[in-house]
């Protein structure tokens, strides 16, 4: 069964105060999309990859992937308004509906070929794999104004990559966009289908503000 990876990378990552999105900022002196891409071919060299780039970084993000990985084909495509518009752009390039895809935050870099493994294999049983972690601090909830303790057992953490039957995620992504929509999985639950937890890595953090790259570096360093 073949096996594909959309890596979502169109946002601008504003958040981080630097003028170059934050999945193109140097990590252990390559860019972080560099090392998420990385990740899934030490986890199947045969995956077949594809990026969605916001269209302003369409070239530069290609002739990227040609420097790197120059004996892959990796597909870079558009990508659209929101995450949503981004995956199903992605999904798109993908006419095996026989296969199985994982959908991957390009700001993702510390994901475990562990945590990739987990998630496929429950996709491939199951129809869904989703990389969870458990939540570790104690947890508030608020509501009108007041908030109260809740168990942290009760909830869970998501991350990426969240790994589908294909047929059925493009099947999933068939309707309007929506802003429930958070991540894949509200999209396939939406459609009708169960969503599998798996185990994640508590190191597999999206980098989204300054402190994250340094926190990200430190792990690289330390060959997690």
């Amino acid at each position: 069964m073949n096996e594909y990876v959309i890596i979502v990378a169109g946002g601008s990552g504003s958040r981080m105060n630097s003028t170059i999105p934050k999945q193109y900022l140097l990590l252990h002196n390559e860019p972080i999309i560099i090392h998420t891409i990385q990740k899934f071919y030490n986890y199947n060299p045969a995956i077949q990859v594809i990026c969605c780039v916001h269209e302003d970084y369409l070239n530069e993000v290609k002739s990227m992937m040609q420097n790197y990985f120059p004996d892959k084909k990796i597909v870079v495509t558009k990508g659209g308004e929101t995450r949503f518009h981004s995956v199903k752009n992605g999904l798109l390039q993908i006419n095996d509906e026989q296969s199985l895809v994982a959908i991957h935050d390009a700001a993702r870099p510390l994901v475990s070929v562990v945590t990739i493994q987990k998630a496929f294999e429950s996709a491939k049983n199951n129809g869904s794999g989703i990389p969870v972690i458990s939540v570790n601090e104690s947890i508030r909830l608020i509501e009108n104004n007041n908030s109260k303790a809740v168990n942290r057992n009760d909830y869970k953490i998501v991350q990426t990559p969240q790994c589908f039957k294909t047929g059925l995620i493009k099947n999933a992504f068939e309707v309007e966009y929506n802003h429930s929509f958070t991540d894949d999985a509200t999209v396939f639950e939406d459609a009708g289908h169960e969503v599998i937890l798996t185990e994640g890595n508590p190191e597999n953090i999206k980098i989204t503000l300054p402190n994250d790259l340094i926190i990200a570096e430190s792990l690289i360093k330390n060959r997690i």
